[in-house]
């Protein structure tokens, strides 16, 4: 986590580099979620809660260090539910956010309540000129967004193909009831422990 933090897309772009003589550009996956947690391929990136300085941004929103990526493209992702915007990825490219510059603002609606840190009362309350429009797929229980963009679409970084995916309402783990009956058992034992010593 440290090197890619320090050197950011600068050690992914030496790679870049040596593919481009070949046309081919080097693929990055980025997965996200309105939990603050993020990967850039197996690294984590970093979030805080901060003010928007985007167009109609909104104070205290889930951002996420996007680690230095050369030329981002800023722009609003608007995340569509049959037809109804609910969620918004927004690409802030000047933004300092967790050390580094360029961040992901992560708007998620609140239909269902204020249970995770990307809920926000509303969207921002405007957006860039440059947008595009995704469908959110799966389940209201466990829905996603998936997008890849070209030139000059939103979150673009020249000489990658970035292969973003955005989760949202992900169910939160519950532990089996194996796993309940074990903790509960190492707990009796403690106090079991405690009880006899307090005795001695």
């Amino acid at each position: 986590m440290r090197h890619l933090r320090k050197t950011g897309w600068a050690a992914l772009l030496g790679v870049a580099f040596a593919f481009m003589g070949s046309g081919v550009a080097e693929a990055v996956t980025i997965t996200v979620d309105e939990n603050g947690h993020g990967t850039i391929d197996s690294f984590s990136m970093p979030f805080s809660l901060q003010n928007d300085p985007g167009l109609g941004g909104l104070a205290n929103v889930l951002t996420y260090s996007m680690l230095n990526p050369p030329n981002l493209t800023a722009g609003d992702v608007l995340i569509t539910d049959t037809g109804a915007l609910n969620d918004v990825v927004r690409f802030n490219p000047n933004e300092i956010c967790s050390g580094g510059t360029g961040c992901l603002v992560f708007y998620s609606d609140n239909v269902d309540g204020f249970d995770a840190l990307g809920d926000t009362p509303s969207p921002p309350g405007a957006f860039y000129a440059n947008t595009v429009t995704i469908p959110e797929i799966g389940t209201d229980t466990n829905n996603f967004a998936t997008y890849t963009p070209g030139a000059g679409q939103p979150g673009f970084v020249p000489g990658f193909v970035v292969n973003y995916t955005f989760l949202s309402d992900v169910p939160t783990p519950t532990p089996e009831p194996a796993t309940l009956a074990i903790l509960g058992g190492a707990l009796l034992g403690f106090g079991l422990l405690r009880s006899r010593r307090r005795r001695v």
